[in-house]
């Protein structure tokens, strides 16, 4: 309770999950479903948030968006943040040639504008699990490097340096001495790349490289309803009011998780 921010972050977190994955079954209608004398009509009893120009209820439509991106952040988050910690916790502990294999790779993959590679590769990176390892693979090298260098410090140790004298392998102190020592960084890196990964597919989607129809999520949603918004705002505000606090609920958490809040608020 003393940590407000990080407890209205994760709060709001919980609740747009539950929202996301227990909201569609307070209505009859699914997403898929079409009521055919509903074209286009704003909310009513019937449809609380109206519906779409096909006749899909936009309420069911909005909370499997809701997912589909909260589920996407959270894969790209996890398996960025993993790959970023096995290469880079690796690549500072051995030095030589891993170490520099990793800065030529990760300097390779900053030179580029993310969203050209990812508009070059959304042929293959078709649908929600395309997208999740296409912006995995482009979210992990800032990571990464911040990894190496936190255990460029701790491999000097006194245990890391006792583990080695011991024989222990490489893969085994990184395993058991080094990581351990990273979580708080991985976890406030984790949370902080699920708004990024949010942010990210939610612009592929708007412009046609991410998830694509017959799928939703909150990018398509936004891309479908900005020609209308004027028109037809039930279309529009759902899904950005949404996407709001998605983004809000991950940074309250994710900043809760970069320090001690003592020092934060005296900074």
């Amino acid at each position: 309770m003393r940590h407000g921010r990080r407890l209205a972050g994760l709060t709001l977190l919980a609740l747009l999950g539950a929202a996301a994955y227990a909201g569609p079954y307070l209505t009859r209608w699914s997403w898929t479903g079409v009521d055919v004398t509903a074209f286009g009509e704003p909310p009513s009893v019937t449809h609380w948030l109206g519906t779409t120009p096909a006749g899909r209820d936009m309420y069911a439509v909005t909370l499997r968006a809701l997912r589909r991106s909260l589920v996407i952040g959270l894969v790209v988050a996890s398996g960025a943040t993993s790959l970023a910690a096995v290469t880079g916790a690796m690549a500072g502990y051995l030095g030589g040639w891993p170490d520099r294999l990793l800065l030529w790779g990760t300097d390779l993959l900053l030179i580029f504008p993310p969203f050209l590679i990812a508009a070059v590769a959304s042929p293959v990176a078709v649908g929600a699990a395309g997208t999740a390892l296409l912006l995995s693979g482009l979210l992990w090298p800032v990571t990464a490097r911040a990894v190496r260098a936190a255990t460029r410090s701790l491999r000097e140790e006194g245990y890391v340096l006792a583990a080695r004298q011991l024989g222990a392998p490489a893969w085994m102190i990184v395993r058991r001495h080094l990581l351990p020592n990273l979580v708080s960084l991985l976890l406030a890196d984790a949370t902080l790349n699920t708004g990024t990964a949010i942010v990210a597919e939610s612009g592929l989607s708007y412009f046609g490289f991410g998830v694509r129809p017959p799928d939703v999520s909150l990018g398509t949603l936004l891309a479908d309803g900005t020609s209308s918004a004027t028109v037809f705002p039930w279309l529009f505000l759902p899904p950005v009011g949404l996407l709001i606090l998605l983004l809000l609920a991950v940074d309250l958490a994710g900043t809760g998780l970069l320090g001690p809040p003592s020092l934060r608020e005296r900074g």
